[in-house]
């Protein structure tokens, strides 16, 4: 680490970069403050820019200073080597909540490791070489989806093509990397019918199941987005590169890595989260014990997305990480193009919903009731937190979740993107 006060500030040159990526429909950013006490909108993307440099995926101890004090506080207090105890005496006064020394000192000391100026020039020459837009919690391009990973969080994707896709509904389809014939046939089967439905896949443009999804949907002409484990111009595997280009001309290829990142073993396992968090739900047509996607599945059972897998022979290893999500996760069992659509809540099989007059009710069966307590907490007017919802209903958090997801799914519900939020807000949908 430098030594001495090794502040970042986005000024003259740094600034020029910043602006050149932003998503194309927000080219303005302002360098002085909205009030006094808050930091700038240029300073508060450097910040996060440099804060995705210094941190691993998924680092809560990142995640919750910077959700409590703001990114270029926090980042303040770690170039100019502040004493942990003003840290935590801040954060204590702003969130009342407290931070643990030894956990907090370990952060600052593997963090400050990666402090450089030189550095964070270099990934913003990078990401504008790359044609990168840079897309934060601030923006109004960010995929509110992803808040419900709380202090886990990424703190910004780095994205190459269309950075509106990402808050797209969509659907993940992870799997095998290698994938046998019946499990490349279901899954192009499955993506072939959602896409005509102008669902978005979103996948990791893996060998094997992974690929047959995005080149699927390409070959529709629908978009699809690749999550990466490395930085978004970094292709991987590396045979992908022509496919991750194709990917980005039409959809979105993005990651929360600084450009020229190698991809590990735990961004992979991170990635994943991310992929779990962006889709509204995850299918996973073919998988062993041991695949990777199984621990997307379990991520967004965690986060209450609804979860489906396609069986196979009980006596296929290809197919045996399948069956262990119906056991042990209760995934809804997909056959076809027919059943995917039901599962999304979009065939012509009747819905979860009654036909009566209660606004955002499609027509179908009686509601569960777990179902009509969430539309009840949503309000006639207006947007709510997730966790204003699930109090009114009465609720666990997760559960809450996973049946707004559904809603959303069915057309009775939405998420309204709302930058700086902290966690999604939905809004009721009326039908007619």
């Amino acid at each position: 680490m430098s030594r001495g006060d090794v502040r970042i500030r986005a000024d003259g040159d740094l600034r020029d970069r910043l602006v050149r990526l932003l998503p194309a429909a927000g080219r303005s950013l302002p360098s002085e403050p909205a009030r006094p006490d808050e930091s700038s909108p240029a300073d508060t993307l450097l910040a996060r820019i440099v804060w995705a440099r210094l941190v691993e995926p998924g680092d809560a101890v990142a995640g919750a200073l910077i959700s409590v004090l703001g990114a270029a506080p926090a980042l303040d207090l770690l170039a100019s080597r502040a004493p942990l105890a003003r840290v935590r005496d801040l954060v204590r006064a702003a969130a009342g909540t407290e931070l643990d020394p030894a956990e907090l000192g370990r952060a600052f000391k593997r963090w400050g490791l990666r402090l450089d100026r030189a550095a964070t020039v270099g990934d913003l020459d990078r990401g504008i070489a790359s044609g990168m837009r840079v897309v934060t919690p601030e923006s109004e391009r960010w995929p509110s989806a992803l808040d419900d990973l709380g202090d886990h969080a990424p703190l910004l994707l780095w994205v190459r093509g269309s950075a509106a896709l990402l808050a797209s509904s969509s659907l993940a389809v992870v799997g095998a990397r290698a994938c046998t014939g019946y499990g490349s046939h279901i899954t192009a089967e499955i993506v072939e019918g959602v896409c005509s439905a102008g669902i978005t896949i979103v996948s990791g443009a893996a060998y094997g199941i992974d690929a047959v999804a995005h080149r699927t949907a390409l070959a529709l002409g629908s978009p699809t987005v690749a999550v990466l484990a490395g930085g978004a111009d970094v292709p991987y595997p590396r045979s992908h590169g022509s496919l991750l280009e194709r990917i980005a001309e039409s959809g979105a290829v993005c990651s929360e890595m600084v450009p020229g990142s190698a991809p590990t073993r735990w961004r992979f396992l991170q990635r994943n989260r991310s992929i779990a968090a962006l889709a509204r739900a995850t299918l996973v047509p073919e998988a062993g014990v041991r695949s990777g996607s199984l621990n997307t599945a379990g991520h967004a059972a965690e986060l209450g997305r609804p979860l489906g897998t396609v069986p196979g022979p009980v006596t296929s290893v290809a197919s045996a990480g399948c069956h262990r999500l119906v056991r042990e996760y209760g995934a809804t069992l997909v056959t076809n193009s027919a059943e995917a659509r039901e599962f999304l809540g979009l065939s012509e099989h009747p819905a979860l919903f009654d036909s009566g007059s209660d606004p955002g009710c499609a027509s179908g069966a009686r509601p569960p009731a777990l179902h009509r307590r969430v539309l009840d907490a949503l309000p006639l007017r207006g947007s709510r937190g997730s966790s204003d919802i699930a109090r009114l209903a009465g609720l666990e958090l997760g559960e809450t979740r996973a049946a707004l997801a559904e809603l959303e799914l069915l057309g009775a519900a939405a998420r309204r993107e709302t930058p700086g939020a902290g966690e999604s807000r939905w809004v009721m949908l009326r039908r007619e």
